[in-house]
């Protein structure tokens, strides 16, 4: 093998450009590999979101249900005041407000209010609402919910981490399938050595870096660093971040072969137009054979 010709980089790291670039060469294990161990960390950060900041709050809201009370028929049958307040934290609500008369507002960054025949979530966004089930019974009171909350909170929580991580591989596996001819073309205009398997390899791994901002700002989210709508920046931040080495890491790459080898000596090309033979003489320049007399 040429030795002016780059060797490949090894695939180790998906945080830099140049990273990212090396998992063009590397297997489709070590690929997936590298994206179930982000996959986890994101899984394992909204877990932890859950377990501190909302399940707190939904097992209080549960408490202080009435003894008695359910969901019949599409209607909530509350034997107590109403507008009224369940469990209020910073990150979510839970009110009563049969008439949604808007007596119950809370500055949580969610808010579940119960109406009547309906129920409404309130978000900085604005809000949605939704009605109850019409064909069966739902409790709605702490004698039922207390103990199943207790038996299903943890399982909850695996379910949650499970759809993350199911989630995710499934998203990037769509995105870099997306992304995997752009990155194709943009190597080979640029003369890299980059095949299309190694651009959905590349694309995958170019998605990394904004999955681990996107983790790290939902664990400053839960902290408290973090509010609502720096939440939301850095969840459109982490789409622009993989752009950013989408584009940058394929130029990151080893050159083709060939342009490799004529960047590291441009005569030979300069030299084989102008018909250089192989003692090094340029055939014009030869003194032409003597006339004969």
């Amino acid at each position: 093998m040429d030795s002016s010709v780059a060797k490949p980089p090894i695939a180790w790291q998906p945080l830099t450009p140049r990273g990212v670039a090396a998992f063009a060469y590397a297997t489709l294990g070590r690929v997936l590999a590298v994206e179930m161990i982000m996959a986890l960390l994101a899984a394992a950060t909204v877990v932890w979101f859950l377990r501190t900041a909302w399940f707190p709050i939904i097992g209080r809201a549960i408490s202080q249900l009435p003894s008695v009370g359910e969901i019949r028929s599409g209607s909530l049958d509350w034997p107590g005041d109403s507008p009224a307040s369940l469990a209020e934290g910073r990150f979510l609500a839970f009110t009563v407000d049969l008439k949604h008369e808007g007596k119950a507002r809370s500055p949580a960054h969610i808010q579940v209010e119960f109406g009547r025949a309906d129920y409404k979530i309130f978000s900085l966004l604005g809000f949605v609402e939704g009605g109850y089930p019409r064909t069966r019974e739902v409790a709605f009171n702490r004698e039922d919910l207390v103990p199943w909350w207790g038996a299903w909170a943890p399982a909850l929580l695996g379910i949650a981490a499970g759809l993350v991580v199911a989630g995710l591989m499934l998203a990037w596996a769509v995105l870099a399938t997306v992304y995997a001819l752009p990155v194709w073309l943009l190597g080979f205009f640029a003369n890299r050595e980059l095949s299309l398997r190694g651009s959905w390899h590349l694309a995958g791994a170019a998605l990394m870096p904004g999955a681990l901002l996107l983790s790290a700002a939902i664990w400053l989210y839960g902290s408290g660093a973090f509010g609502l709508v720096e939440l939301a920046i850095a969840g459109a931040a982490h789409l622009v971040i993989g752009w950013v080495y989408l584009i940058a890491s394929p130029l990151k790459l080893p050159l083709h072969a060939a342009f490799a080898v004529a960047r590291e000596n441009p005569f030979v090309a300069s030299g084989q137009q102008q018909g250089q033979t192989a003692d090094g003489s340029k055939a014009a320049e030869r003194e032409p054979p003597p006339a004969k007399e």
